[in-house]
């Protein structure tokens, strides 16, 4: 439960540190649409680095994306 807690925590790091840079970068006064860009651009940037640290922690097997059939 731990590693999950850590990794969504993470996650949530690097959105508000994303929102804030692009909150800082993007050109002001700020309309409706560019909030809807600078959430989009953090939820994008958050899974996938969410996804990165899944597939690093989970690396008990040498192939991640396939799984060897059992021979009948």
């Amino acid at each position: 439960m731990s590693r999950g807690l850590l990794l969504g925590g993470g996650a949530a790091c690097v959105f508000a540190i994303v929102v804030f840079v692009l909150l800082q970068i993007m050109p002001q006064p700020l309309r409706p649409p560019d909030y809807l860009v600078i959430g989009s651009v953090a939820t994008l940037l958050s899974l996938l680095v969410l996804f990165l640290l899944l597939v690093v922690s989970n690396q008990k097997e040498s192939n991640v994306f396939f799984k060897r059939r059992k021979k009948k």
